[in-house]
């Protein structure tokens, strides 16, 4: 492990200063790009335009029509949280708008990922004159073009990469070829908020408020930050002010009945709702859905009506998070046991199958053994048909996808289809005998494109804190900041003394560190029980405890050495 300081632009953090920042929190920003106090600035008015989003006043024309035309219009969704969230701002902003809208999101067992020709099939039962797919649809192309066959006019809302060939559809996605649009990373969730941003507009033009209330597109920024925070997409200036405003919305209580009843039954206060609330409490109970069972179950708890109904529905998303971690538990320690007959250190990638394993979990248990052994991972399991279907995490240095689209042009009766971003990816195998063949491809493919240097787990810090800023003041004003993938929270290190240290909760080290300057500090080292030695250089966050209306500074121990 490499432990570095991040390096810090003298001219972003001298602008900041003179703009009146903290200075460590000038030296904080600038290390993250920041070089305009303007880039901070949260404020609605600070969004891209959507005139900007290619496709989006295109789609904004066809969705009046259909409200115009009372045509029926079906929302295909992904079954993950982001896809989920963005069937539900769809479906609440349609019908604010007077659409006539519902929703299909495929069971993953059965149906497997987008808008595949079976799922066209299945839509039309419901005989949509348009389909719109949100987080999906521009790898299909086969269930666009089977969509036509029906006569069913296909939107696509999306914001993976595009594979060469394009659906014959509309489409609106930030990574289309073309697009200018300054943001690459709105989630799927963003997407299908632009393109509402986009139908307001032209309903405006076509007067369509004269006689009735203009819906306020505010009301679902909860359900856009959700999204956006639990697909973990780059937290650019455009996705800060999503987020931000979302989490503002949650905090005074203004989410809608299913948000606020999935943080009740995660046993989180709302009015203290942070990004990590949204992704490691809120996120995983609304995935647990689409892993273990339907994800209809989640989208009917976002847009459930009533507190009552929400509520209901957030405790059975609850207990299916619980199955999920007791499965993924049990498939991790599986796979670390396959892991521990080889020689990981001298594997530039990892690829593990069992036939116990569970496919919707897989993605989860990738992520895991890539944060433990830092190798690209790729975990497999058996479909309902047979298939092997599997999920990949990847580390700095490899892009996941294009990886396997190489896998996918050396052997091409190896991949059935595949897809994802350069962090995370999804395949199915063409034939259920190729697992080797492929952990052997996969291999050839990690070493040729990454380094051996790039093998070494860095952790990179905000540097060391004096004294005087290692305070409940700094602790609050970073607390306030949205923090997440793209835009880290701040690290800092430092040598300690350790003062007493007890195991808490059978797997956490509540501690009482001693600073240089004899300074004693409330700690946490989470999931890591082992004892620590009497002297410590620890990687640290600052955080507010609150207890009994009390707020005191805790650091949160995330390495020692």
């Amino acid at each position: 492990m490499h432990i570095l300081t991040r390096p810090v632009p003298a001219q972003a953090e001298q602008t900041l200063l003179a703009a009146g920042l903290h200075p460590v929190e000038a030296r904080i920003y600038a290390a993250r790009g920041i070089a305009d106090p303007q880039e901070l600035e949260a404020e609605f008015k600070h969004l891209l335009p959507v005139e900007g989003l290619k496709g989006a006043a295109e789609a904004a024309v066809r969705l009046a029509d259909a409200i115009a035309a009372q045509q029926r219009i079906l929302i295909v969704a992904d079954y993950d949280a982001d896809g989920a969230t963005a069937c539900a701002v769809g479906l609440r902003g349609l019908s604010l708008f007077g659409a006539r809208v519902e929703f299909l999101v495929p069971n993953r067992f059965e149906y497997g990922y987008g808008l595949t020709p079976e799922i066209v099939d299945l839509a039309a039962g419901k005989q949509p004159q348009l389909i719109v797919t949100v987080d999906n649809g521009i790898a299909s192309v086969a269930g666009v073009a089977r969509a036509r066959e029906l006569g069913i006019e296909v939107l696509v809302t999306d914001h993976h990469l595009p594979g060469e060939q394009l659906p014959e559809a509309l489409i609106v996605n930030p990574n289309q070829p073309g697009c200018r649009f300054a943001s690459k990373h709105l989630a799927g969730v963003g997407v299908m908020f632009y393109v509402l941003l986009a139908l307001r507009a032209e309903l405006r033009r076509r007067n369509a408020f004269a006689e009735r209330p203009e819906p306020n597109l505010a009301d679902l920024l909860d359900l856009v930050a959700l999204g956006t925070v639990a697909d973990v997409v780059k937290l650019d200036a455009n996705n800060r002010i999503l987020v931000e405003q979302g989490l503002k919305r949650m905090r005074a209580g203004r989410a809608c009945p299913g948000v606020l009843a999935i943080f009740q039954a995660a046993g989180r206060e709302v009015r203290r709702a942070s990004a990590f609330d949204l992704g490691f409490m809120v996120g995983p109970r609304l995935n647990a859905a689409g892993r273990l069972d339907d994800m209809g179950l989640g989208i009917a708890c976002l847009v459930a009506d009533s507190h009552e109904a929400a509520l209901a529905m957030a405790r059975e998303l609850d207990q299916l998070n619980r199955e999920r971690r007791n499965i993924e538990a049990d498939m991790q320690s599986i796979a670390q046991s396959k892991l521990d007959q080889i020689s990981v250190d001298d594997r530039y990638s990892l690829t593990v199958f069992d036939p116990d394993f569970h496919q919707g979990v897989v993605g989860l248990v990738a992520s895991r053994l890539k944060d433990k052994h830092h190798r690209p991972t790729i975990v497999l399991a058996e479909g309902l048909a047979g298939e092997i279907k599997g999920s990949g995490r990847s580390i700095p240095g490899l892009h996941l996808r294009d990886a396997l689209d190489l896998v996918a042009k050396r052997e091409p009766a190896l991949i059935a289809k595949f897809g994802g971003h350069a962090m995370a990816a999804g395949l199915t195998l063409a034939d259920p005998a190729g697992i080797e063949r492929f952990r052997a491809v996969f291999e050839t493919v990690c070493r040729e494109l990454l380094s051996e240097a790039e093998l070494t787990r860095t952790v990179e810090t905000d540097g060391e804190l004096s004294r005087d800023a290692l305070c409940l003041e700094l602790a609050e004003r970073l607390d306030r900041r949205v923090w997440g993938q793209g835009f880290p929270a701040p690290r800092f290190i430092g040598r300690f003394r350790v003062r007493s240290q007890r195991v808490v909760g059978e797997k956490h080290l509540k501690l009482q560190l001693e600073g240089q300057g004899g300074q004693l500090f409330e700690a946490m080292r989470f999931q890591h029980a082992d004892p620590l030695p009497d002297e410590i250089e620890a990687v640290y966050q600052l955080s507010v405890n609150e207890w009994q209306g009390r707020r005191s500074l805790q650091l949160l121990v995330e390495q020692a050495l």
